[in-house]
C-alpha cells in the first residue's frame, strides 16, 4: 500500500483487532523516512499478516507492541528486517508458535542491542530462522527454554553474523535445530543444560567459548557436566 514511499514520515492508525491473511504484508516496506510505527492492537494474527511490514524502514527507531500470544505461519517474517535505526524490540509474549513465525524478523537491525524474551517452550519448523541475523550490536541472546528441538530449521542462522554476541543460554536436552552461532564473537559463554543428551545434541559451539552447565532441578550453574563445581552464570567459581 505504501511500499517505497520514501518521504512518508507518519503512518495512519490501524485499529483493526481481527486481521486477515496477508493484510498488512510489506505495507510500509522501504519507507525510509518513517520514524514511528502505528499501534497494532490485534491479539489474534493470521498467516503472513505482518510479513515485511516495516522492512527497510531505516529511520524507524521503535517498534509497536505485538500482544498476540497465538501466532500463525510467517506472521512476523521480515517484519523489521533492515530497520537499521531500531534500538528496541517489542515484547514477544507468544507461547504458541507457528512455522516461520519469527523468521528474519529483526535481520539486519544493526542498532538493536537487546533481544526480547522468547518464552515459548515448544518450537515449530523454521520459527526462529535468521531472527537476529546481522544484528551486529547485539551482545546477549534471549534464553531459549525449549527442551526438545528436533527440526533442522528451528534455530538455523538465528544469530548469524551477530559479531558482538558473546552469551547464550540454551535449555534443550535434545538439539537438532541447525547451526545458529556462525559469525558471533570469538569468545563467549554458552550455557548448556546439564541433562543434555550428548548423543542427540548437534550444536556447534564456537571455539573459544566457555561451556557452563545449568542444572534445571537445582537452578544452579556448574563448570562440569556432573555438577560438582558450582559457579555463577559467567563461570566464576563459588
Amino acid at each position: 500500500m505504501f511500499s517505497g514511499c520514501t518521504s512518508l514520515t507518519q503512518a495512519p492508525e490501524l485499529p483493526a483487532t481481527n486481521l486477515a491473511e496477508s493484510c498488512y504484508n510489506f505495507m510500509f516496506s522501504g519507507c525510509t523516512s518513517l520514524t514511528q510505527a502505528p499501534e497494532l492492537p490485534a491479539t489474534t494474527v493470521e498467516e503472513f499478516c505482518y510479513e515485511g511490514m516495516f522492512s527497510g524502514c531505516t529511520s524507524l527507531t521503535q517498534a509497536p507492541e505485538l500482544p498476540a500470544t497465538n501466532l500463525a505461519k510467517r506472521c512476523y517474517e521480515w517484519m523489521f528486517s533492515g530497520c537499521t535505526s531500531l534500538t528496541k524490540a517489542p515484547e514477544l509474549p507468544a507461547t504458541n508458535l507457528a512455522e516461520s513465525c519469527y523468521s528474519e524478523m529483526f535481520s539486519g537491525c544493526t542498532s538493536l542491542t537487546k533481544a526480547p524474551e522468547l518464552p515459548a517452550t515448544t518450537v515449530e519448523e523454521y520459527c526462529y530462522r535468521g531472527m537476529f541475523k546481522g544484528c551486529t550490536s547485539l551482545t546477549q541472546a534471549p534464553e531459549l527454554p525449549a527442551l526438545i528441538v528436533t527440526h533442522g530449521g528451528n534455530y538455523v542462522g538465528m544469530f548469524y553474523n551477530c559479531t558482538k554476541l558473546n552469551y547464550i543460554k540454551v535449555l534443550a536436552v535434545t538439539y537438532r535445530g541447525g547451526t545458529m552461532l556462525d559469525g558471533v564473537s570469538n569468545e563467549g559463554i554458552f550455557i548448556k543444560n546439564s541433562a543434555a543428551n550428548e548423543n542427540d545434541y548437534w550444536i556447534q559451539i564456537p571455539e573459544g567459548w566457555t561451556i557452563i552447565y545449568y542444572n534445571t532441578d537445582s537452578n544452579k550453574y556448574y563448570l562440569d557436566k556432573d555438577c560438582t563445581k558450582e559457579c555463577d552464570d559467567h563461570g566464576k567459581s563459588l
